[in-house]
């Protein structure tokens, strides 16, 4: 039996469509969530759903009961991720899960990413628990930069302050394919995995795409870090999540998102998804 958890999040439903379009019998995947409400869809289908909370470790460990192999997709609750995928470890282990599969962050162990520190202890409790594991490290979704693409094309620029950092991000089906294919592998290989997308891009990239498919001028301005965030508080954005917003440009600006891995489309056997793609179905051209 395969469970996901967070299944009701976007990367979470695509890898249970995922694993039911890839032949698993829906009777053999299992849709951990919070509100069972959101997967009604999933469970017409035949699957599993059981409803747990990462920071509720009894219901934690009856939703894995029976789980041969399991998807823990990382929680969405900054400064109280560790404990809670320590609960769903320490689950794991007591229902003898052969195989654990965690979407953790690029670079965990080596990046000034400001998310990075929960990751790389999440992957720590992962080695501590014995339990073979295979670290997905997820570099950044095509879709983070979805309001960007539409602001460019309707605005003519992007402002940012990640200077040539290059971006090594694919869509986030891509993402999910990955997941399925270990989770479907016959003898999965327990390891850290670098994903990315093939083709990293800078934020003037991202700039000269929109203009390529809008027919129109759009440039990259590159701001100083202060200049960056005052420009999101003055669109609107609160004070503490535009200075994440910058923090994490400025770890771009220092390589943190260049991964310089193709083990994403080697896994999924295809290219992943060019940004211009991306742009285009964004802009609905």
């Amino acid at each position: 039996m395969i469970t996901v958890t967070g299944a009701s999040g976007h990367l979470g439903r695509l890898v249970v469509t995922g694993l039911l379009d890839a032949g698993v019998p829906a009777a053999e995947v299992v849709a951990v969530v919070r509100d069972p409400d959101k997967v009604a869809d999933l469970a017409g289908r035949g699957v599993q759903v059981r409803q747990a909370d990462y920071a509720d470790p009894d219901a934690v460990d009856v939703a894995l009961k029976g789980t041969d192999r399991l998807l823990l997709v990382s929680g969405s609750e900054v400064g109280q991720r560790v404990a809670q995928h320590g609960n769903v470890l320490q689950a794991a282990r007591s229902n003898g899960v052969g195989l654990v599969v965690y979407t953790s962050a690029p670079k965990a162990d080596d990046t000034p990413l400001p998310l990075a520190p929960e990751h790389i202890a999440t992957e720590r409790l992962i080695g501590e628990s014995g339990i073979p594991a295979v670290v997905l490290r997820n570099n950044w979704y095509l879709e983070n930069y979805d309001e960007q693409i539409a602001r460019a094309a309707a605005t003519g620029e992007v402002v940012g302050s990640s200077g040539e950092g290059r971006i090594a991000a694919a869509a986030r089906a891509d993402f999910a394919a990955a997941a399925v294919a270990v989770l479907t592998a016959e003898r999965p290989e327990p390891g850290i995995v670098e994903l990315g997308g093939d083709e990293p891009f800078t934020l003037a990239d991202l700039a000269a795409t929109v203009a390529s498919e809008t027919g129109r001028d759009v440039v990259y301005r590159d701001v100083s870090p202060a200049e960056h965030e005052a420009a999101l508080v003055a669109a609107g954005v609160p004070e503490g999540a535009a200075g994440f917003v910058v923090a994490l440009d400025q770890a771009i600006a220092q390589g943190a998102l260049d991964t310089g891995s193709t083990a994403l489309s080697e896994l999924i056997g295809r290219p992943t998804t060019p940004l211009a793609d991306h742009v285009r179905a964004v802009l609905g051209r």
